[in-house]
């Protein structure tokens, strides 16, 4: 009896010695093979299944009536959620073509206009960084039919750009280029006749990073300049469509003296006109996303500041 319960402790012994080598060689090659790996090495694993992913969903219904995808490397929209979509004339690497080039996920902010009557793609094309022409895709009737202007050419790689349409005549390009450090050139172009032809309106002579552009009518446009380190607002305004640009006047009251620092663009309110001031990208003041809204009552040329505009206000009376 002795010997037969020595010999099955044995037994036992043997079986579990095995079974933790087994356990262990299994999670160090668990580990090595998930976490010792460059990051590199794990992203390339992974994407033929997001690849494979992304294929099986492709063209799924948006949440929005009107939308665009980005999918099997093209530009797709659709103005029925997704029942039926309409591929854009456009190369898909031209929309991110730039010194700006977005994160390639969805389409540069500004660069495009989507809407019921209008879809519109800013981009450009050329053999060289200083030989690029500017170019508009456009459509008026829900991608059946599709023209092709050029804004301008030859230009430089664009950094900033930005296209709008107040009507279906009037709408404005912003763009800038030929950037080296903290100088650039920026342009503003316009349409009278829906996109058809343009026209540069005369330059500003700032040389600073633009930040923003905008027309609120036919005659009346800003230029908002300033991206790194603003410490004031640098607005500029033409009252004359873009023949003369001059500097507003924005009076920042003392305890809000470079923190303010950032305008956007102006919008018609109650008769007047209202612009935000943000605290730029370095801004700190109450988690550094509160902003100033100023009033002008002489369309733009002198702004005086009104209230705080918190985060989650939207209103901008």
């Amino acid at each position: 009896m002795k010997n037969l319960l020595l010999g099955l402790s044995s037994v036992i012994m043997l079986v579990l010695m095995v079974t933790a080598i087994f356990y262990y060689q299994t999670r160090d090659n668990l580990s090595y093979s998930q976490f010792s790996q460059p990051n590199e090495i794990r992203d390339n694993q992974e994407s033929p299944n997001e690849d494979e992913q992304s294929d099986s969903q492709e063209f799924q219904p948006p949440n929005e009536q009107i939308a665009y995808t980005l999918q099997n490397n093209e530009l797709n929209i659709t103005f029925n959620q997704g029942e039926d979509w309409i591929k854009v004339p456009v190369e898909l690497d031209q929309l991110f073509s730039g010194e700006y080039n977005g994160n390639k996920q969805e389409l540069i902010e500004n660069s495009y206009i989507l809407t019921e009557n209008q879809a519109a793609f800013l981009y450009s094309e050329g053999p060289s960084w200083d030989n690029q022409r500017i170019l508009l895709t456009y459509s008026t009737d829900q991608g059946k039919t599709w023209d092709e202007s050029v804004v301008t050419e030859p230009f430089t790689v664009m950094r900033f750009r930005k296209v709008d349409f107040l009507n279906e005549d009037f709408g404005y390009v912003i763009i800038s280029g030929d950037r080296t450090m903290s100088q650039e050139s920026s342009h503003v172009f316009l349409t009278h006749n829906g996109g058809k032809s343009w026209e540069e309106t005369t330059n500003s002579g700032v040389t600073r990073l633009i930040y923003d552009g905008g027309f609120v009518d036919v005659l009346t446009g800003f230029l908002s300049f300033g991206t790194i380190n603003p410490e004031a607002p640098d607005l500029y305004l033409t009252l004359d469509g873009g023949h003369t640009w001059n500097e507003a006047t924005i009076n920042i009251p003392d305890e809000y003296d470079q923190i303010f620092v950032q305008a956007e663009i102006p919008v018609k309110e109650q008769g007047n006109l209202s612009v935000l001031v943000n605290q730029g990208p370095n801004g700190d003041y109450k988690g550094g996303e509160v902003k100033g809204k100023f009033i002008s009552e002489d369309n733009g040329k002198m702004w005086e500041f009104q209230r705080e505009v918190q985060p989650n206000d939207e209103e901008q009376e």
